[in-house]
């Protein structure tokens, strides 16, 4: 390993700057960077140590992998990586790799889902196994690993071994970057090659002219897996021809440099090499890049600027599309989620700045807050679409954790002489850890939901921001259920689970075969077909309704925590009222729809879908004030539903006061924009006022919503035909029968 800092006061590698004269001494280049050595006593049992606890460290990452559940987003990821393997074993033949717009894949690297694919299909491993999975979250943990390895070593190739395992201890104790670590084919692969390739560009870039081979093999693989699993991995290789020109320029007396050819040469030879090398390798586990190796890296880099896909999140306690979240979206998540010993250690690392670039190599030090900060300014300044957290920057965290490890090894430096404070320096660092680490222990399975005391913890966090946005907790809920026997070989009856985690709950229950049958539906449609248990974590649940303690809900026969938190609910339904009452309403049948409704509320007085449907059939029936009382129910347990909300306006419409109907509809809206009743009735009372281009600018926003609104279309067309414009009225209908 290279002795950062550890440069020798004098240059290693001297050159004239000017062709001398005869008998005069040759001139030597201006090292920049030249710092005094860094070798202490200690460094060989430093170094023993730094392997003691990496090793333990992959120890415990591949064996807490064994218990985590399955990532929702694999539902592509398998997909991708069957396909990937029909494209390499039939020799491109099978071209379904190159072109799936469920998710899109293709867009992707396959580099793990390359690997693990292979590994799965010659150990005979289906989806439906769980040893499939397993194979998949221990190549993840191991990636893992590697990114926190290579985060160590930077640490230690800048400061010694001390500051390596400062930071090695830190991203251990990370929750976040763990939680990863055991199931996240995604970004962890991809941190992995991201700071795989920092440290070994400062380590090669230290030694040159003559580099390890190693560090030329693990600069090559670093960039290789980076770009070979998204296309974001080009931003490594622009870091690589950033700082290997400063270390050019610096390291060679800045202008004179380039009127050395051998040392040009060899900078052009190492670098560019390994970029041409790397880039070449990631292609090969990228079908959609090998049919264009120039363009389609860039497409694919194009559309995941943007981020295509939006969803609704929740952040600061509001259910928002993650197209709509605010600039402070990635920082806030980023501070409410490290360990504070991370968020001391980097806000120190600034402050001791000037006094780290005087007493190590300012160029990797600079590489390690440039990686952290620049990614994330990056997305804020143009204004990038992310989502679950912070998850997109998880490559951008390694290199932080190292930033953090100067500053905890500096400040130990400081009082060096002092044996207490030292002492105390270590003591503050193990008490800041102390949260994130218990964390750890005591949720070892899903240890990625984790939130620091600055919003509160987990419990703090609740209602406020999502915790298991990608139902890791589903694999918990099904192991309870298979504890209690409800799942079992010789069950004598089909068991029916709805969720809103079809996938994993899918995979988990495969071994039953037809015994178990697994519905989707969303939490806000539970009550559109019936089942016997339900599976549901808080992801996509409205913040206002976890907040004000009426979830889980009375039916909730177990209840998953992380932190003190709940994280999924496993419910019962026992006798299928809601659901049977919900069919009722939808022919008409409003007596059996109340009877049924009523029956489920006897059982669940906290099911909000039932308050509403129930409010939404007494207006049918004309029972207006029964009507409007329990819709006022359901906002009493979810204030922010849409169809509770919108029962309200409905009850002033037939009360015939527009003014407060509009109001309730438009206060529907403000909570929920894709609430396309609300935007039909608006256009209705527009109407009645006379505002056609008000409610037609209404409609649209109606159809945009919900493209399958016919009524919004046919109201659309009547006031077209009422305007004298029969063309466009003709548009809509036509559109309405599509």
């Amino acid at each position: 390993m290279a002795k950062s800092g550890k440069s020798n006061p004098k240059p290693s590698n001297p050159r004239p700057q000017t062709q001398p004269s005869a008998g005069a001494r040759p001139a030597l280049a201006v090292d920049y960077l030249a710092r005094p050595a860094l070798e202490t006593p200690s460094d060989p049992l430093l170094r023993r140590i730094f392997w003691g606890i990496a090793a333990l460290g992959l120890v415990i990452l591949v064996g807490l992998s064994w218990g985590s559940g399955i990532n929702a987003d694999d539902k592509f990821q398998v997909d991708y990586s069957q396909k990937l393997v029909k494209y390499y074993s039939t020799f491109g033949k099978d071209t379904s790799a190159l072109k799936i717009p469920d998710g899109n894949m293709h867009l992707y690297g396959g580099f793990f889902e390359v690997v693990t694919g292979f590994a799965n299909k010659a150990l005979g491993f289906e989806p439906t196994d769980l040893a499939y999975h397993n194979l998949r979250h221990v190549s993840s943990a191991i990636l893992g690993w590697a990114a926190i390895l290579c985060a160590a070593l930077l640490g230690a190739l800048i400061a010694g071994w001390r500051a390596g395992i400062i930071t090695l201890i830190i991203m251990l104790l990370s929750p976040r970057f763990v939680g990863d670590s055991l199931m996240n084919p995604k970004d962890i692969p991809f941190a992995t090659g991201y700071m795989m390739a920092l440290y070994n560009m400062a380590a090669v870039l230290e030694r040159l002219p003559r580099p390890r081979r190693w560090n030329v093999i693990g600069l090559v693989a670093g960039l290789a897996i980076a770009l070979a699993i998204r296309a974001g991995g080009l931003l490594p290789f622009a870091i690589l021809f950033l700082f290997a020109g400063l270390h050019f320029w610096l390291k060679n007396g800045g202008f004179s440099a380039f009127s050395n050819g051998n040392v040009v040469k060899k900078y052009v030879l190492v670098v560019l090499g390994s970029a041409l090398a790397a880039y070449a390798l990631a292609l090969l586990s990228w079908p959609f890049a090998l049919q264009s190796p120039l363009k389609n890296p860039l497409t694919a880099l194009s559309k995941f600027a943007d981020l295509e896909v939006k969803i609704r999140v929740l952040y600061e306690g509001a259910n928002i599309m993650s197209d709509k979240t605010p600039w402070h979206y990635p920082l806030k998540w980023i501070l409410y989620t490290i360990p504070l010993a991370a968020i001391a250690g980097f806000a120190g690392s600034l402050i001791l700045l000037p006094r780290l670039f005087k007493k190590y190599n300012p160029l990797w030090v600079s590489l390690a807050l440039f990686t952290a900060i620049f990614p994330v300014f990056y997305v804020i300044y143009k204004n990038s679409v992310i989502h679950d957290g912070w998850r997109h920057l998880t490559f951008a965290y390694a290199p932080l954790c190292v930033a953090a490890g100067l500053f905890w090894n500096e400040l130990a430096a400081i009082f060096s002489g002092k044996k207490y404070a030292q002492w105390a320096v270590y003591g503050a660092l193990g008490l800041l850890l102390a949260d994130s680490g218990a964390f750890i222990a005591a949720n070892p399975k899903l240890p990625y939901v984790y939130f620091n005391p600055i919003v509160g913890g987990t419990q703090g966090a609740y209602g406020k921001f999502e915790t298991d946005y990608w139902g890791i907790s589903v694999r918990q809920g099904i192991e309870w259920m298979e504890k209690q026997g409800i799942l079992k070989p010789d069950m004598p009856e089909t068991v029916v689970i709805a969720t809103n985690m079809y996938f994993s709950a899918k995979e988990l229950t495969a071994k039953y075969g037809d015994k178990v049958k697994v519905k989707y539906l969303k939490w806000e449609k539970r009550c559109d077909d019936a089942w016997d248990y339900g599976l549901y974590p808080t992801r996509f649940l409205d913040g206002s309704a976890i907040r004000n303690g009426k979830w889980p809900p009375e039916n909730a026969v177990h209840v998953v925590k992380a932190g003190g938190a709940p994280i999924l609910a496993v419910l019962k339904d026992t006798g299928k009222n809601c659901s049977l009452g919900m069919a009722a309403a939808k022919i008409g049948d409003w007596p059996a729809a109340i009877e049924r409704l009523k029956a489920e509320l006897a059982n669940v007085p906290d099911n909000e879908l039932a308050w509403a449907a129930l409010g939404q059939v007494y207006l049918n029936a004309d029972s207006l004030e029964l009507g409007k009382a329990a819709a006022e129910k359901a906002l009493e347990i979810t204030p922010d539903d849409s169809q509770a909300n919108n029962i309200i306006g409905m009850y002033w419409l037939y009360k015939d006061n527009a003014a407060k109907a509009k109001e309730q509809f438009e206060y529907s809206i403000r909570k929920d924009s894709n609430n396309p009743a609300a935007w039909y009735y608006l256009a209705i009372i527009a109407r009645s006022q006379g505002d056609n281009q008000t409610a037609l600018n209404n409609l649209m926003s109606a159809i945009r919503t919900a493209p399958t609104f016919r009524q919004a279309y046919e109201l659309s067309a009547q006031i077209y035909e009422s305007v004298g414009d029969p063309e466009r009225a003709r548009q809509f209908r036509a559109a309405m029968g599509q």
